[in-house]
């Protein structure tokens, strides 16, 4: 398996592959490759990457600038992640995560945060920070991984490429 950047010809099959691995959830509006196509047409994926395997892309994980109420910059929303459902449950989407949080880190990001199940995204290290608020998200499914000892508060919004629905 390859972990890169995606490049122009990826596209479509980071559009195919998320509306593929989210088609069956339940809990999913059905809007996450509308809301990766509007992050990258606003310049707003600060990294994009694809898991491939014998030259087929069958994974993708995008990471997108946050703001918080306090004003401390540098802080990203990961989602959505994508794994092709053939592809699932053999660690890929673990290691598109990790290296996103990796390059985010180098970059000198602050910290992460994400919408998501805790039983899942706890192995990376993220938790409810009760300092960290997403309006209208129950608290046990708003998770964050600080990168530094000091944890910044207040109420986070993701870009509004989030709102996407075609």
């Amino acid at each position: 398996m390859i972990i890169r950047n995606e490049n122009e010809s990826d596209i479509q099959a980071i559009t195919d592959i998320t509306k593929t691995a989210f088609a069956t959830l339940a809990i999913s509006q059905h809007t996450e490759q509308f809301i990766i196509n509007a992050l990258r047409a606003a310049g707003a994926l600060t990294v994009s990457l694809v898991a491939e395997i014998d030259g087929t892309v069958v994974g993708h994980v995008a990471f997108s600038p946050v703001t918080i109420s306090d004003g401390n910059p540098h802080w990203y929303g990961l989602g959505p992640v994508s794994v092709l459902p053939q592809y699932q449950r053999q660690g890929i989407g673990t290691a598109l995560i990790r290296e996103g949080l990796s390059l985010l880190k180098a970059r000198a990001g602050q910290g992460c945060v994400l919408v998501g199940p805790p039983a899942y995204y706890q192995r990376f290290g993220f938790r409810n920070l009760p300092v960290l608020a997403l309006e209208g998200v129950p608290p046990e499914y708003f998770l964050a991984l600080p990168f530094e000892d000091q944890t910044h508060r207040g109420v986070v919004v993701f870009h509004s490429a989030f709102a996407a629905r075609g």
